[in-house]
């Protein structure tokens, strides 16, 4: 679309913005994500997705009779019919019983064949995958059985926080990130670094570290791990995982957002710093985090969580967002499924509203979602879709609001302008008004004038797009 537009007694001719029509939630197969700027695109075209949680996916389809056999099919169809086009699951389940990992370096091939049938069911239905290489947690291994392994094999190590600088363990990590993204599925014949039903790998599931609270500690260690997995696979978009904690870097964003000011040991803004790192990873849990709060209180924490994060993803960070996590937890002694569907709706919502006037925020994954007969895998915060219709439709409202928004969508940080024919993306007023004023006389008065013109406007459309 191009023209001209008049403000008051100031005209800017030339000033182009450009859309690209045609973006959906869906996506051809043989298109990656990638970055562009502040926005997620894939085949030219802004993605905007609706996603969910499924940490099982792997765990239920290595358990007998077979894959074929197994409850993945029917999550991916049922997710399918609410709209979602995102699946975030887990790529490792290190140590113990149905270990895909068994020891260092050591993998059960069947377990590894039941991960190879997840993704190639995710690619037979259209979905997009975002896999995590490791837990902060002790469920399915996680840091602690590194450190574990690491102590049995005689290294000098104390705390799972060893798991970030110990040498040994480090090995050990990279050595399971190579086997990983270089692992030729079986059913596909596509090596996984070369799949772009993978839309991206995470470092970790929410990392935290005790022993070094300013997040020093983790960024480093984000930066050695991140520079080291996009020397194996620099097709994929690559994230951290974080929940989104702030760290010494904005100690006032630390009273604000982090749950009761604490420091949790990462640093939002310079673990997404790192170049190798593609987007910025926030997970929100209010009732979690702030129980003594009310729940309108927590409500509006969550929306302040969203647009604080956002706003440093765009500007401070210029890096697309996503929210990798978020629910509400039927434990609650006060739950109600009103109460939940409104919780997903604050959340839709605000990410609806972020993602129409900033363009930053990619989208968001609910945790999580079960189909019908898995009550054992669940830890309160299931959705089962066929039994709750309620949040199901608010779900499938969101996913449809999300693909009508991409299909407007523009690609690259606005303003987009043209001179003598060629585009260039505007990273400021200043550069905006400088290039608008070219266009004009160039009597010294006149070029003043026009400048000044132009930076009024520039500050003004650089405002609305925020």
């Amino acid at each position: 679309m191009a023209g001209y537009c008049v403000l008051s007694s100031y005209r800017c001719y030339l000033l182009v913005f450009l859309a690209i029509a045609g973006a959906g939630l869906t996506t051809p197969a043989t298109a990656f994500v990638e970055r562009k700027g502040n926005q997620l695109v894939a085949d030219g075209s802004v993605f905007l997705f609706n996603g969910f949680n499924a940490y099982w996916l792997m765990i239920e389809a290595a358990t007998p009779p077979s894959p074929e056999a197994s409850r993945v099919a029917t999550a991916f169809r049922e997710a399918a019919a609410a709209g979602l086009s995102v699946c975030r699951t887990m790529a490792f389940k290190d140590g113990g019983e149905g270990a895909l990992q068994v020891s260092p370096g050591v993998y059960d091939e069947h377990v590894f064949k039941a991960l190879d049938f997840v993704v190639s069911e995710a690619q037979k239905q259209g979905f997009r995958l975002i896999m995590t290489l490791v837990n902060n947690y002790k469920e399915l291994g996680g840091r602690a059985q590194y450190v574990e392994w690491a102590r049995t094999a005689g290294a000098n190590v104390s705390t799972d926080d060893d798991f970030y600088t110990n040498p040994t363990i480090k090995e050990y990590f990279k050595n399971h990130v190579q086997k990983m993204l270089t692992r030729v599925n079986t059913y596909t014949n596509i090596a996984y670094k070369d799949d772009p039903t993978i839309m991206a790998w995470e470092l970790m599931n929410e990392p935290r570290c005790e022993v070094d609270v300013s997040g020093r500690t983790v960024t480093a260690w984000i930066q050695e791990m991140a520079t080291y997995t996009k020397s194996i696979d620099n097709k994929h978009l690559l994230g951290t995982g974080m929940e989104g904690f702030y760290g010494s870097s904005t100690p006032d964003k630390i009273q604000r957002y982090n749950p009761n000011a604490n420091q949790l040991g990462t640093d939002f803004i310079t673990a997404h710093q790192v170049d190798e790192i593609d987007f910025s990873s926030i997970h929100v849990y209010p009732d979690s985090w702030l129980p003594g709060l009310s729940e309108e209180n927590q409500t509006e924490f969550l929306r302040q969580y969203l647009w604080s994060h956002s706003d440093d993803s765009m500007k401070v960070l210029q890096k697309p967002l996503v929210l990798g996590e978020f629910g509400k937890s039927r434990k609650d002694a006060d739950f109600s499924e009103q109460m939940r569907n409104a919780f997903y709706s604050a959340v839709y919502d605000t990410v609806y509203r972020i993602a129409n006037v900033s363009y930053s925020l990619g989208g968001g994954l609910f945790w999580q979602l079960f189909p019908e007969g898995m009550e054992n895998y669940d830890d309160g915060f299931g959705i089962v879709l066929p039994q709750d219709p309620s949040v199901g439709a608010v779900v499938k409202k969101h996913s449809d609001d999300m693909r009508a928004l991409a299909g407007r969508r523009e690609v690259g940080n606005v303003p987009y302008i043209v001179e003598n024919g060629i585009g260039v993306f505007s990273k400021s007023s200043k550069q905006t008004a400088t290039l608008v004023a070219r266009w004009f006389s160039f009597d010294s008065e006149k070029l003043k004038k026009m400048s000044e013109n132009a930076l009024k406007l520039a500050n003004l459309m650089q405002f609305l797009t925020l």
